[in-house]
């Protein structure tokens, strides 16, 4: 008997993944929606297969952070990544935490079921396409500033690299508006722009020569 634990804090999401897993004979699935009870789930139950969303935030505890205090618990726990983003930076950070596989939320059925036996199987799984970016992305001979940054600090540069407001930012991370402020904040500071306009620029600039 196979235990899977999802992580998600979108019901739609957990819905479908609930559907997929019980399609492929699943029959012990645990839900939690942010990360502090993800991992209050896992150290009680044991799962042999975690999925996590990597943009949850709960109490300082972020999704890669839960994977690597996962990984530290069990060396041989299955942890697939089921994310929006699909920037080799944060793809080759979830990994290095310790992920077994990485998938993006708009690939197709078939190939999240895919991704999902293999990583059961204790195989790695990663898209090709996913593959050749990270390779890219190594070869290039220089860290980029944005392995620096936090999964929800990428999330924050890529919409206002987009020209969107903060207000439209809060809506779209569900967060405050006051959280916004403050992820622009620490965004300037670690990427040296001393106004909105200056990292709206360098944002546009970095996310570009990743894309």
């Amino acid at each position: 008997m196979t235990t899977v634990l999802i992580v998600d804090d979108h019901p739609i999401v957990l819905q479908g993944c609930r559907r997929m897993l019980q399609s492929v004979g699943v029959d012990r699935i645990i839900e939690a929606r942010d990360t502090t009870s993800g991992y209050q789930l896992f150290d009680n139950h044991s799962p042999d297969v975690v999925i996590v969303d990597l943009g949850l935030q709960d109490n300082g505890l972020g999704g890669l952070e839960l994977i690597r205090r996962i990984r530290a618990d069990d060396f041989n726990v299955r942890i697939l990544v089921f994310s929006m983003h699909s920037d080799p930076v944060i793809v080759a950070r979830a990994l290095q935490a310790g992920a077994t596989g990485y998938v993006v939320k708009d690939t197709s059925p078939e190939a999240i079921m895919e991704a999902f036996q293999k990583v059961r199987a204790g195989k790695r799984y990663l898209s090709d396409d996913l593959a050749m970016q990270i390779a890219f992305a190594n070869t290039s001979g220089q860290q980029s500033p944005l392995s620096e940054l936090t999964p929800r600090e990428l999330q924050t540069l890529s919409l206002l690299a987009e020209g969107k407001p903060y207000t439209r930012i809060a809506e779209e991370l569900n967060v405050s508006y006051k959280t916004v402020v403050n992820l622009s904040s620490q965004l300037k500071q670690k990427l040296d722009a001393e106004s909105l306009p200056e990292l709206i620029r360098t944002a546009v600039q970095l996310l570009s020569t990743t894309s």
